[in-house]
């Protein structure tokens, strides 16, 4: 009898939704981290594969995971510590120095791909506020997705991987510019002094913290660790930084992704190994519910429309296009392969792209086939943009050696 109550109360727990969340995490790490192994075997990223356990152990497939509050709060955390554990291998002053290639990266990067998108919806037919919905959909770039696939290929100190994160980081503050632009468009009310004053805020933000963070945190870590005791004290005020900073760029103007990027930047120098091991246990974690909601929100079932289907395909190839020619022509002084990497490395669209086309759904100005296509752009460039990085920086590893002897 005793050896049944425990199987008995987890049908009952399961009746009452208390086995959901738990069940819901066992299904989404597990099914991750195996299409992660199996992509691994067969040489392609493991990235990959957890966003395609998400496409398939979704709604659109199997059904198993539905989206909710709890999965996208863990993907939130997730990409925050991903984005703080790549900040704390940056060294901010070798950030700093790719300022002029970044800026060029990122204006000819969201111009190029806005213009595209928008004329090619217009182009379809479709009405002008839904194609430049699109176009500012186009725009996005998920750094978090290329900071993973750099950081697991140890690639984090190539010249091209800094200016796609310097990059990625202006991109985000222009595509939130672009964002509530034409959003403001939508609503037919466009509040230019508020839009300039959240430019202003959100570049100054960024600037402050990326030019001064290091020295100031080095001078607050040796100050207050000696006077705490309580835990892993180094840890803990990390935890603090990362959450304080994350707070702060969502009320300057960016994404909460770019102030824990900030913060791992700032904190780059005056960390222990042990703080750097603790977060990757964490990212380790809490990654997968990043990628796998990537997945989850994709429904093949959509494309059962040849127009939207032919649509879909001619916007992703678009996507990839535009970011290969805007962003690689903004790092052309680079050579070919590295500009080649920077604009491959700008390419997925990932959760920001998704976001643009449920704000745009939500306000009423695109149509279900049209956010459907939106969707599809954004996690199709986020599963074939990996291999992509990975073929193009295939040999950097070798000339990035040459290159530090040489400066030696």
């Amino acid at each position: 009898m005793t050896a049944v109550a425990p199987i008995a109360l987890l049908f009952a727990n399961a009746q009452t939704g208390l086995v959901h969340i738990p069940l819901d995490m066992l299904i989404v790490f597990g099914s991750a981290k195996l299409f992660a192994e199996i992509c691994e075997r067969v040489g392609q990223p493991g990235i990959v594969g957890e966003i395609v356990a998400g496409v398939l152990i979704g709604p659109g497939v199997l059904g198993w995971v539905q989206p909710n509050e709890v999965l996208m709060a863990l993907a939130e955390l997730g990409v925050m510590f991903l984005l703080f554990r790549v900040g704390m291998e940056v060294k901010s002053r070798e950030l700093v120095k790719m300022g002029g290639t970044a800026i060029s990266v990122a204006l000819v990067g969201v111009l190029v791909p806005f213009f595209l998108g928008w004329a090619i919806m217009h182009a379809w037919g479709e009405p002008r506020i839904e194609s430049i919905f699109v176009g500012a959909a186009m725009v996005a770039t998920s750094v978090g997705i290329t900071a993973e696939v750099l950081a697991r290929k140890g690639l984090l100190q190539h010249r091209a991987s800094k200016v796609i994160l310097a990059a990625a980081v202006i991109d985000d503050v222009l595509g939130l510019i672009v964002l509530a632009l034409v959003s403001g468009l939508a609503r037919g009310r466009v509040n230019v002094v508020e839009l300039s004053l959240t430019a202003v805020a959100a570049f100054l933000f960024v600037w402050v913290i990326a030019k001064w963070g290091t020295m100031t945190m080095d001078r607050i870590v040796h100050r207050v660790q000696p006077r705490l005791r309580a835990g892993e004290v180094q840890f803990n005020m990390a935890m603090i930084v990362l959450f304080g900073l994350a707070v702060l760029a969502i009320y300057a103007g960016v994404a909460a992704i770019i102030g824990a990027f900030l913060a791992g930047l700032a904190l780059s120098d005056s960390v222990e190994p042990r703080v750097r091991v603790l977060t990757h246990g964490v990212s380790e974690l809490l990654v997968p519910f990043f990628l796998v909601g990537i997945g989850l929100h994709l429904k093949p079932s959509v494309f059962a429309n040849r127009g939207t289907l032919l649509l879909s395909g001619i916007i992703l190839v678009a996507a990839i296009v535009a970011k290969l020619v805007g962003c690689g022509l903004g790092a052309i002084r680079l050579g070919w392969a590295d500009a080649l990497r920077v604009g491959l490395g700008m390419a997925p669209r990932g959760e920001v792209g998704m976001v643009v086309a449920q704000i745009g759904l939500g306000l009423g100005v695109i149509s279900p086939s049209v956010y459907a296509v939106v969707v599809f752009m954004a996690v199709l460039t986020t599963v074939i943009a990996p291999p992509m990085i990975n073929l193009s920086f295939r040999n950097a590893r070798h000339a990035h050696a040459v290159e530090e002897s040489l400066i030696r």
